[in-house]
């Protein structure tokens, strides 16, 4: 690429929000985007490492909101907030998400719901905002959901997961129809198994042969967080600008298999 080329990463002037941001893949996404040029607002419950977060990002501008995302109601606050603090949005990357691996047959209604709340309900508050004039900030927009391949394979203990997950992307594509008009478009990311505080929490009940054989259904190996944030990065550039309604998969190969 010559000097006089654009950049079609550049994200330089753009305000996004990005939630999960205090570890995992949301730090990454907003370490990424920051050093992309935009202006990121984080949001995560855990304020302590979301302010560790913002205190290492590159550039100006950034700021911090300490929100639990299963508060489903108050969301459209959240982002006036966030909008008043720091100007009209431009995307928002929803990577916050909790998982509780059981078998259906003991799972209670309470943790489902639970799990429903931040996985999914809070994403459709957070992006119906997208379609608000005085949310969006107007031109090319982007919604980005992090999403599981646990949404497109089946996984023993994964139901309430798999359920809260594979919703996004029937969400996804009815809202990229629907944000279309307004230039907003609307994808998933579907990750394989990736090194988050997530990750070793559900790790940590493996022995040495269970953790062998689980990365050996990935060909490529475990993923790291900036592999999913560089995908956001490119669905949320310029390079994605003909992209809407569908899921990236960002998963080593697991589904190939």
């Amino acid at each position: 690429m010559n000097s006089a080329s654009p950049n079609p990463m550049a994200l330089g002037e753009r305000h996004f929000l990005v939630t999960g941001a205090g570890s995992g893949i949301g730090q990454a996404t907003a370490s990424l985007f920051a050093a992309l040029g935009a202006r990121v607002s984080l949001v995560d419950r855990d304020e302590p490492a979301m302010q560790r977060t913002l205190a290492a990002l590159p550039g100006q501008g950034h700021a911090a909101f300490a929100f639990d995302l299963a508060d489903i109601a108050n969301v459209d606050d959240l982002v006036k907030r966030i909008v008043d603090a720091s100007g009209r949005l431009h995307g928002l990357v929803h990577a916050a998400g909790i998982q509780s691996a059981m078998p259906a047959k003991d799972i209670g209604v309470d943790t489902w719901r639970g799990i429903l709340a931040v996985n999914t309900e809070s994403a459709l508050a957070l992006a119906r905002n997208m379609a608000r004039q005085r949310v969006h900030a107007g031109g090319d927009g982007a919604v980005i959901f992090v999403s599981s391949v646990m949404a497109l394979a089946g996984g023993a203990g994964s139901v309430a997961y798999s359920m809260s997950k594979a919703a996004l992307h029937g969400m996804a594509r009815s809202l990229a129809l629907e944000l279309a008009p307004r230039g907003v478009r609307v994808n998933c990311i579907a990750p394989g198994f990736v090194r988050t505080p997530m990750f070793d929490r559900q790790a940590r009940h493996w022995d040495d042969a269970q953790r062998a054989a689980v990365e050996a259904m990935h060909p490529l190996g475990f993923g790291q967080p900036e592999d999913i944030a560089h995908a956001a990065a490119f669905l949320a550039a310029p390079s994605g600008r003909w992209i809407t309604g569908t899921v990236l998969v960002v998963d080593g190969g697991y589904l190939a298999r």
